[in-house]
């Protein structure tokens, strides 16, 4: 299992936009993705999920891996969150 805390530093936020982007990406591995927000934790893998964490810009999440590619899903989901989901 593989635990990593990161910020959310894109100027809107877990918006629609780039919630389909981190459930897209999280969908592509085998592993169990959660999101933590406080005390809320989400499965990575639902749009749904991910919309109602209601992460603006600046929140401490925490992304929490398990599986047999849970190295390959840490490293592209911290690469999505330190590009800002490709905004700019």
């Amino acid at each position: 299992m593989l635990v990593e805390n990161i910020t959310l530093n894109n100027k809107l936020g877990l918006h629609t936009r780039a919630a389909a982007k981190l459930v897209e990406l999280s969908s592509r591995f085998s592993s169990q993705i959660e999101l933590s927000l406080d005390a809320k934790k989400v499965n990575a893998k639902s749009i749904l999920n991910v919309m109602l964490l209601s992460a603006g810009s600046g929140s401490q999440m925490t992304i929490t891996i398990e599986g047999t590619d849970e190295n390959e899903a840490m490293t592209a989901l911290k690469a999505l969150f330190h590009s800002n989901f490709g905004e700019e």
